[in-house]
């Protein structure tokens, strides 16, 4: 049971580690600002950052109860 939840435990890991890497910056300086025009007249993909938002969150709770749980079993 310890080995399939370390298990578990790498892949949330390595899972959450991707869907942060995949989510736009919120600011990205200077070259935010000129693409905010762009934005403006193209239009935003908001679905996909939220889609990545809440998976990215669901992560991150399973990571902390994982961790919890890995830690009371190791002792």
């Amino acid at each position: 049971m310890h080995v399939a939840l370390v298990v578990i435990y790498v892949v949330v890991c390595l899972s959450l580690i991707a869907t942060v890497l995949l989510q736009s910056g919120k600011s990205a300086g200077l070259s935010g600002s000129i693409a905010g025009g762009a934005q403006t007249l193209f239009g935003k993909k908001k679905g996909m950052d939220e889609l990545l938002g809440r998976i990215s969150t669901g992560l991150a709770v399973a990571f902390m109860i994982l961790a919890i749980v890995l830690t009371i079993l190791a002792s």
